[in-house]
């Protein structure tokens, strides 16, 4: 089993840079394909980004581009988000999420933290 627990979040205003950490433990002989998902009030969870299994690859959605990067501790068992230059509209509880192929699809993640909220203001 595998247990997942975020951090970092919290309140900051549009602008301000904020990062989250994504803590594994359990099945550490495994490395695990990382992600980052979110979801706000009212709408479905999306995903954000996501870090292959040995940390080459890294994949974002269109709309954290050039703002969000993803990263593996040295550990290996500690993913990042490093988010830039945060919106109004990023405003959503993160999710971050853990399986054997690094992916936007929700349905590839075996393992689920129970989110952190992050609150972007005007």
């Amino acid at each position: 089993q595998v247990q997942l627990v975020e951090s970092g979040g919290g309140l900051v205003q549009a602008g301000a840079p904020l990062r989250l950490s994504c803590a594994e433990s359990g099945r550490t002989s495994t490395t695990y394909a990382m992600g980052w998902f979110r979801q706000a009030p009212g709408k479905e969870r999306e995903f954000v980004a996501a870090i292959s299994r040995g940390g080459l690859n890294t994949y974002y959605a269109d709309s954290v581009k050039g703002r969000f990067t993803i990263s593996r501790g040295s550990d290996k068992n500690t993913v990042y988000l490093q988010m830039n230059s945060l919106k109004p509209e990023d405003t959503a509880v993160f999710y971050c999420a853990a399986g054997l192929r690094g992916s936007s699809r929700y349905a590839d993640y075996d393992y689920w933290g129970e989110g952190i909220q992050v609150t972007v203001s005007s």
